[in-house]
């Protein structure tokens, strides 16, 4: 399980929007200075971005949370996201060279660069698609772990949040 901490700003039924701050990990490298991403993350610097997660511990706003997303989940996902559009632009640049001259069509790369382009854009679409099937679903969905009890709200001298 991947982990995140970040803020509640809202919820709604069993989701919760959680504020988490984008974060490089160039601070525990060793070649922080020399590193071109290093430079890059120093250059955009930290930004907020808000996340719709699956609530389990029932999380009201402003509560400090641990948000985690599964790696099996993490993997399918990045491999769609790449990999599909890759595959379905050369798919296509192949279709599209070899329908060339069924079709009649002459003029070297002309057809498998619109071939390519074609199905580059049916691999987004249907991405988007799939994406959109997704949204809301908890199987496909980072979730609310625990939440953080803050220092100030524990009892020192037991370990336990102190009685209100």
């Amino acid at each position: 399980m991947i982990e995140e901490s970040g803020r509640v700003v809202r919820t709604q039924g069993d989701s919760a929007w959680v504020q988490t701050e984008r974060r490089s990990s160039c601070g525990s490298c060793s070649a922080r200075k020399g590193c071109g991403t290093g430079a890059l993350a120093g250059l955009f610097g930290a930004r907020l971005h808000e996340v719709e997660v699956h609530n389990p511990v029932g999380a009201r706003p402003g509560d400090e949370v641990v948000v985690g997303i599964s790696e099996s989940l993490l993997v399918r996902g990045s491999l769609a996201l790449y990999l599909l559009p890759l595959l379905s632009l050369v798919a296509g640049a192949l279709l599209g060279e070899a329908l060339a001259p069924q079709l009649g069509l002459r003029g070297g790369e002309v057809p498998a660069i619109l071939g390519g382009v074609a199905g580059l854009a049916g691999g987004l679409l249907w991405l988007r698609w799939r994406n959109r099937r997704w949204t809301g679903d908890p199987a496909h969905m980072a979730v609310i772990l625990r939440r953080v009890v803050p220092l100030a709200a524990v009892n020192l001298f037991s370990g336990k949040p102190k009685a209100n």
